[in-house]
């Protein structure tokens, strides 16, 4: 059975949670504050946590680089009803893999649960080691990333989105396939956190190199071509 951490401090929305999810066949352990939570991530085995932001004793972003430190790849669904491009992109750069902002419809949040841990399952069967293109590579087993020998240093929302970049190199991928196979979530035309961090890649990546391997197609999407 799969085990999953709900934390939040609303009792209703807590309760709603546990009961949804336990009805489709998750067995759920709540936490109201993050204190907690985080006593119940170390002293339980779970295969994905749904955590508020907004939480006493310790919130979730802080939540999330504590989980972080311990678990790389445990999926986390944060929930607020904080909304803007910003609270988002403080949420992934903390190790979140998708966001949701109340109030929200259970069936989409199931769905998203159940794509966290298809995922997951998926990453825990990959047999590839090390993926390379041109001068750049990726070293699985010890998630390091290094261009013409040179160490780089990536947040996990940067890692994951250059992975797929470069699994998919000399390809357009758009935003809708990035937010769809990198986020888990479907893409916010409202947003724009995905350039973001094809940004914060071109900086780390490029910048200091002369050949660029990120490029932008107008009005299509990216690609990594050398």
């Amino acid at each position: 059975m799969i085990h999953i951490l709900v934390i939040e401090d609303e009792k209703r929305v807590a309760d709603l949670l546990k009961i949804g999810l336990e009805e489709n066949g998750y067995q759920v352990m709540v936490a109201y504050d993050g204190e907690m939570g985080l006593r119940l991530f170390r002293t339980n085995a779970f295969e994905l946590i749904i955590s508020d932001i907004i939480l006493p004793k310790r919130n979730g972003f802080e939540l999330c680089q504590e989980i972080r430190k311990a678990d790389e790849q445990i999926p986390i669904l944060m929930l607020t009803a904080l909304g803007t491009a910003d609270d988002k992109l403080e949420g992934f750069d903390v190790g979140a893999d998708d966001y949701m902002v109340k109030p929200f419809d259970f069936r989409e949040l199931l769905a998203r649960v159940k794509a966290l841990l298809k995922r997951r399952a998926v990453t825990n069967m990959e047999v590839v080691k090390e993926l390379a293109y041109a001068d750049l590579t990726i070293n699985f087993e010890r998630q390091e990333v290094t261009r013409n020998g040179v160490p780089i240093k990536l947040s996990p929302k940067e890692y994951n989105l250059l992975a797929y970049l470069v699994e998919n190199a000399e390809r357009v991928v758009s935003r809708v396939e990035i937010a769809e196979k990198v986020w888990n979530t479907h893409f916010d035309t409202g947003t724009n956190f995905i350039d973001v961090y094809i940004n914060y890649l071109r900086k780390k990546m490029d910048k200091n190199f002369e050949v660029k391997l990120i490029h932008t197609k107008p009005g299509v999407g990216f690609i990594l071509h050398a």
